[in-house]
């Protein structure tokens, strides 16, 4: 049985777009080719949130991927036909994706660098799974990744972590737990994740897989490569005044940007979130589609060149 219901060819500034039948109670609609272009998710990002801000009768959520949005809705209240007839007109208000201008926060958040429980979650990996994984070195991804990206040293990585805005494209696979990608192409890094993947990390850890961050936003189980070490994203326990609203602090369209602390500063820091003291640096800013864009074109050569480099280095290093 073939799952796509219906789909639409590009035209203009509006991508392909593909549905599909995900059960009885849920339809699955894809956005243009499967690669990595952040307008596509930007499109998907304010398409999510017309639906916010315009609430379909029997449409209980619209859940975003990087491509793709998850409409989860109610037979009884919305028929099937009426649901693709609404996500159409959503569709059809769109703005061009080169216009948008998304709401969208600025999240300042402390990064610990190559922490004490980065580096237990590695040494338990070691320990316990596989001692010969190529990409632990001293208990520790950091050296890896470096390696990977073909990046002089441990400081050109914490340089480019947090030398851009990354870009929360979605929120999910755990509650709260951010996808993100850098908005300067320049800063752009990929490793490739754990295999197999790890059975604990620390609740705050941060780390990559492939080309996108997370914040791991509970503890668990995990197949990114570590560097560091944050404060609480989410807390469905509402200790701390930020999560009284809503336990998740990264929402889709937000950006992190990260600023470099100590260990011992992030332990602190740590201990006043949960005690409510800390103060979340959070700035409503509207995200420019239009100025993103502009702001790339002018260091797309010098992104191309690291994007060589990084491509000769990936070549030499070996692959979990």
């Amino acid at each position: 049985m073939n799952a796509i219901i219906t789909e639409s060819p590009a035209r203009g500034d509006r991508p392909a777009i593909a549905y599909r039948a995900a059960g009885d109670r849920h339809v699955l609609v894809e956005y243009g080719d499967m690669t990595l272009d952040l307008e596509l998710n930007f499109f998907v990002t304010s398409v999510s949130a017309h639906f916010a801000a315009n609430p379909v009768a029997g449409l209980i959520e619209a859940a975003p991927g990087f491509r793709s949005l998850l409409l989860h809705y109610d037979p009884g209240t919305i028929s099937h036909h009426d649901l693709l007839a609404a996500v159409e007109e959503a569709h059809d208000v769109q703005p061009p994706v080169r216009s948008l201008v998304i709401p969208s926060r600025l999240i300042t958040l402390p990064i610990a660098f190559d922490d004490s429980e980065s580096r237990e979650a590695v040494r338990r990996y070691a320990t316990t799974i596989r001692q010969d994984a190529p990409n632990i070195r001293d208990n520790s991804n950091i050296d890896y990744i470096v390696e990977y990206n073909g990046l002089p040293d441990r400081e050109a990585l914490y340089a480019t972590v947090t030398g851009t805005e990354w870009w929360n494209a979605y929120t999910g696979f755990f509650p709260g737990l951010p996808f993100m990608f850098p908005l300067d192409p320049r800063n752009a890094i990929t490793v490739p994740k754990y295999n197999p993947t790890r059975t604990w990390t620390a609740e705050g850890a941060v780390g990559i897989g492939g080309p996108c961050v997370a914040i791991y936003p509970v503890e668990s189980p995990g197949g990114y490569q570590l560097f560091g070490r944050t404060i609480t994203v989410f807390d469905i326990l509402a200790r701390h005044d930020v999560f009284r609203d809503d336990p998740i602090l990264i929402r889709p369209g937000d950006r992190v940007r990260f600023e470099r602390v100590s260990e011992e500063e992030v332990l602190a820091l740590r201990r006043d979130v949960l005690e409510n003291r800390y103060e979340y640096t959070i700035e409503d800013d509207p995200f420019s589609v239009a100025d993103y864009i502009e702001r790339s074109a002018g260091v797309r050569a010098e992104a191309e060149k690291l994007g060589s480099a990084r491509e000769a280095a990936v070549a030499k290093t070996e692959v979990p």
